[in-house]
């Protein structure tokens, strides 16, 4: 076989892989909203302080069985999911151990798979941003 046809059949069936290949997460985000929440659970780490959200699971109305521990486990008052298009925004609420109603307000990012954005500390009213990776 020659050099020049082997290099054509390679960059063919590199283009049948390519066009064949799944769709994207954001892709599958924006096509069904329970497969877009299903990406959710697991536990989630803040790389800065090693604050933690375990989510275990997300009804079909976004509604988010987790919890938080820094590093004492802390209950969530308010832990929801929604879609907006086919972005998953997450929001948490936080009314126990002096937190008096500190919030994460996160997106999920299906290209880095990570939870990004701000956390409104309540008691001092200071934000900042932050990021969750999931923890393997």
């Amino acid at each position: 076989m020659s050099l020049a046809l082997a290099a054509t059949i390679y960059s063919a069936s590199a283009q049948v892989r390519q066009t064949s290949a799944a769709p994207s997460s954001a892709a599958a985000v924006a096509a069904n909203p329970q497969v877009a929440f299903g990406v959710l659970p697991g536990r989630w780490v803040r790389p800065d302080g090693g604050y933690v959200i375990s989510i275990k699971a997300v009804d079909a109305g976004g509604k988010l069985d987790a919890s938080y521990a820094n590093p004492s486990p802390l209950p969530f008052y308010t832990a929801k999911v929604t879609r907006n298009g086919g972005a998953l925004k997450l929001f948490f609420e936080l009314r126990a151990g002096g937190y008096n109603g500190s919030t994460y307000t996160l997106n999920y990012d299906a290209a880095s798979d990570q939870l990004k954005g701000v956390y409104y500390q309540a008691v001092a009213r200071q934000k900042f941003d932050v990021v969750f990776v999931r923890a393997k």
